[in-house]
């Protein structure tokens, strides 16, 4: 009996940690679109983060939950365009492994300066969905790929490096615009965060091995040629003279 075969996620054109995080999204999502204005309302209480919700109701987990709700339709086609598109080139670069933690720590982030700054502004401002991931993600490209030639729908020929700058104006321009603030400080957080997990000079995981390093330095004894760790002793020149 001949073997099932095995199903490869690369025939997708998406990698497994990629599709895993927009399927959270997507479903959550669109569950949410489909309820009724009280129902919808009720969900955003125990999902979305807010800094009456963290800081006045205690709702912490809400800062998890934020990331995948995105109300908006538009911005959720835009998110799986940019996780089919440059995500799963970060994914295979990284691993799965390393990708979850890059997806968690920009998430957290985001969303913890997002509510804090609405929280000293007196602003109930929600932050919510993967957008400060996703921005995150582009940073990160920009960097890792920054002389690699990118050709958006084979029309705009472009570095990565290029790319990066030119999807960061357009979204100062659009911050400022719509003079969305908040959600503009989570994102801006996590753009900071991936650029410095990123960093050859200042990525978290080299400044934890320069630091075990340092650490085993200091804990390391210099021995004397010819004395100290030989089976014999030194012999005492002085014991024997005259």
């Amino acid at each position: 009996m001949s073997q099932r075969p095995r199903f490869e996620f690369r025939r997708l054109g998406i990698t497994k940690g990629a599709l895993t995080i927009l399927a959270l999204e997507v479903g959550l999502s669109l569950v949410y679109m489909m309820l009724e204005p009280a129902m919808k309302a009720d969900l955003q209480t125990y999902v979305v983060a807010s800094p009456s919700q963290v800081f006045e109701h205690g709702r912490v987990w809400t800062i998890l939950t934020t990331s995948f709700l995105q109300p908006s339709f538009f911005q959720l086609l835009l998110h799986g365009f940019m996780m089919f598109l440059f995500v799963p080139t970060l994914e295979r670069f990284w691993g799965t492994a390393r990708f979850y933690r890059f997806v968690a720590a920009t998430s957290i982030i985001g969303v913890l300066v997002g509510i804090g700054v609405g929280q000293l502004a007196g602003v109930d401002a929600p932050i919510l969905s993967l957008s400060p991931f996703v921005w995150a993600t582009m940073v990160a490209y920009g960097i890792i790929y920054a002389r690699q030639p990118v050709q958006i729908f084979g029309v705009l020929p472009m570095t990565g490096r290029q790319m990066m700058i030119g999807f960061l104006a357009f979204l100062t321009l659009s911050t400022v615009l719509q003079k969305d603030w908040y959600q503009g400080a989570a994102l801006a957080a996590a753009m900071v965060t991936a650029a410095i997990m990123v960093s050859k000079k200042w990525s978290p995981g080299l400044l934890l091995k320069r630091w075990k390093i340092a650490r085993a330095k200091r804990k390391l004894t210099v021995l004397q040629g010819g004395q100290a760790g030989t089976s014999k002793p030194k012999r005492d020149e002085q014991k024997w003279l005259n």
